[in-house]
């Protein structure tokens, strides 16, 4: 393959557009990898539409990647990499090694964080670069359609939970039952918490049940969010997966005493929670960001595990624009991904 395809925008403002880019060649510490699949995330939109600093164009965007490595740079074979290794890159996809988090062994908050598609050319592609320090193995069991969403959607929400305060047998309550959620009701019920789905509208309760949710709570029903989790015995750990800061502060009374709100679905609204709520009842508010490539590579094992996997709309990658404004206008259910076979 002397060329390959890529979905870019060429300029801020621009449409995806299908072009052939001359295939380029790892440098020391990297791989080039075949992507198979890459999952489309809505922070995306994000780097689309430059609201991060250092966005460049041309860009491609994409950072739920599964695929294969297909060209080693010097020094990847002595990581443990070899030519046809089935790998996944994320959100996480590297990090500098040297600022204060770095030093402290904290690198998914590098102050210098390498995503794809904003720290280089992301997944919406037929081959991408990417620093071995960014791999995650994909187990055989898993399919690349079913492991890409895991790097960025599965992993935060399997983080999120299993670094939470709550034990097997807590009530564990999800907000929201989209990209993430439909994955956090899952992960949740397997790690032994007693599952709460919190959604838009009595219709998706049964699917919430099938998800493996215990219980499910109508956000638009008659009974607040928090009264219906107060009413059983409080959430120790609420996972909120919904951007939208309304919905998340309607949480927060919910909580049992020391109970905490994990906040993953980002909203720039501020949240409308005063420091009383979170005082007398010693409750806590934590964001959590994604994971590192072993936090992902955790969460595919888990997964096959445990038999979770996402609910995917597939399409070609020539059809890249349709999968980013399905995941935009919230038609996709749970998870567009972008294939390249």
């Amino acid at each position: 393959m002397s060329t390959y395809r890529a979905a870019q925008i060429a300029a801020l403002g621009s449409p995806f557009e299908l072009v052939e880019r001359e295939v380029p060649r790892p440098g020391p510490g990297h791989v080039r990898v075949a992507v198979d699949a890459c999952g489309v995330c809505h922070s995306d939109s994000a780097f689309i539409n430059a609201l991060l600093p250092g966005v460049s164009f041309p860009l491609v965007a994409g950072h739920e990647v599964a695929g294969r490595i297909e060209e080693l740079g010097e020094g990847a074979a002595q990581r443990g990499w070899q030519v046809g290794d089935r790998v996944a890159v994320g959100w996480f996809g590297g990090s500098c090694g040297h600022c204060p988090p770095c030093r402290q062994g904290d690198f998914v908050v590098c102050q210098n964080l390498k995503v794809p598609g904003w720290a280089y050319d992301g997944g919406y592609a037929e081959a991408m670069i990417a620093p071995v320090d960014a791999l995650a193995r994909i187990p055989d069991g898993l399919t690349a359609v079913e492991a890409a969403p895991m790097g960025c959607a599965g992993v935060t929400t399997y983080n999120g939970l299993r670094r939470s305060a709550a034990q097997p047998g807590d009530l564990v309550a999800v907000l929201g039952l989209g990209g993430l959620g439909h994955l956090g009701v899952q992960f949740a019920a397997a790690m032994g918490y007693e599952t709460v789905a919190i959604a838009r509208g009595a219709a998706k309760a049964e699917f919430a049940m099938k998800l493996g949710a215990h219980h499910y709570i109508d956000s638009t029903g008659p009974t607040s969010v928090a009264d219906a989790l107060q009413s059983l015995g409080g959430a120790r750990v609420v996972l909120a997966t919904a951007a939208n800061s309304e919905a998340i502060t309607a949480t927060v009374e919910g909580l049992r005493p020391r109970g905490e709100l994990v906040v993953i679905g980002a909203d720039a609204t501020p949240l409308g929670i005063n420091p009383n709520q979170l005082l007398f009842s010693a409750r806590v508010i934590r964001g959590h960001p994604s994971g590192t490539s072993q936090d992902v590579q955790d969460t595919l094992a888990f997964s096959l595990l445990k038999g979770i996997r996402p609910t995917v709309e597939t399409v070609p990658l020539d059809r890249t624009a349709e999968a980013y404004d399905r995941m935009m206008a919230g038609a996709a259910r749970f998870r567009m991904v972008v294939t390249t076979g």
